[in-house]
């Protein structure tokens, strides 16, 4: 993981707490950074990054749903990214999703695909017909 993601995460989670006027709390913004990219890209359980970074599991898990609640709230919907391809003058766009293999544990039944038959998230995107790639 690069060190731009945790700066960009941890300013988003930095701003959002200052926004909601939030107190204090056992990590500071670019340690839960740290642990949301752990859990998602490592792929530890809650269980595993709580002990790690000296939370509770349930702290984890708040910790990352907060941040991919954020994370979520800043991409374009699909009104505004069909309505920014007819912008541009597409004739049509192409939806597309890819499943990214990830380790889990079978307790993460969130994260399972049956299609796949594996753990995975799924990645959104459109493609244009010029070929452009916009991720939304």
């Amino acid at each position: 993981m690069s060190r731009r993601t945790l700066t960009y995460l941890a300013g988003v989670i930095r701003r959002h707490r200052t926004s909601i006027g939030s107190t204090w709390r056992r990590l500071n913004p670019g340690q839960q950074a740290m642990l949301v990219l752990v859990h998602l890209r490592k792929g530890e359980t809650f269980a595993e990054v709580a002990a790690g970074f000296g939370v509770g599991a349930a702290t984890a898990w708040r910790y990352v749903h907060e941040a991919v609640a954020l994370l979520a709230q800043r991409s374009p919907t699909l009104d505004q990214a069909l309505r920014t391809a007819k912008r541009a003058g597409y004739a049509f766009v192409v939806l597309d999703g890819t499943l990214i293999p990830i380790d889990r544990v079978a307790a993460d039944r969130p994260y399972y695909s049956g299609k796949h038959r594996h753990h995975g998230m799924n990645v959104r995107g459109y493609h244009s017909k010029c070929g452009n790639d916009h991720h939304g």
